[in-house]
């Protein structure tokens, strides 16, 4: 039996309890899913240029952003304050929780998706907020440069880390 006077274990990559951690995992994968049936491109933790990280970034189809905020729990949301921040960087912003989330706490100005099972939904569309053409051409820059990084270190794991250590010793 464990004290519960003791803090928990955290997951060493999300910094988050494992729960969570997993909680958080499996609505990601399902947003993922719902992003690669809908035809969109999606990458996850997107560097933005306004030094926040979007979960998920997803390039349509017609060449529209949409950026997917995941939120495993109330307190995850009520703690985190800088999704509007997102806006700036998409057509549309979602956020992506699971059933057990209380839904009446996210802004009626943001999309929805529920996932469960593995499987996401859109239960509201996300209002349109056009980005301008230079900073749409900007993102897409980077959405490729990540992308392209990304799968050429899934090819070659060793060249992706000799890159990483030059660019470090530079």
């Amino acid at each position: 039996m464990s004290d519960p006077g003791l803090a928990q274990p955290l997951d060493e990559v999300s910094g988050l309890p494992p729960a969570t951690a997993a909680r958080t995992a499996r609505i990601t994968l399902a947003a993922s899913r719902y992003c690669a049936l809908s035809g969109w491109a999606v990458v996850g933790e997107m560097p933005l240029p306004n030094g926040r990280r979007a979960d998920l970034l997803a390039l349509l189809p017609d060449g529209g952003f949409v950026i997917i905020e995941v939120k495993s729990c109330a307190r995850d949301y009520l703690a985190d304050g800088k999704w509007p921040e997102y806006r700036d960087y998409c057509d549309r912003l979602y956020f992506a929780v699971d059933l057990d989330f209380p839904q009446a706490l996210l802004p009626e100005a943001a999309g929805l998706l529920v996932a469960e099972g593995g499987e996401a939904v859109r239960l509201r569309e996300a209002p349109a907020h056009p980005l301008a053409p230079a900073r749409r051409r900007a993102l897409l820059h980077r959405f490729a440069t990540l992308a392209a990084v990304r799968l050429a270190a899934l090819a070659d794991p060793a060249g992706h880390a000799a890159r990483r250590a030059a660019l470090r010793a530079e």
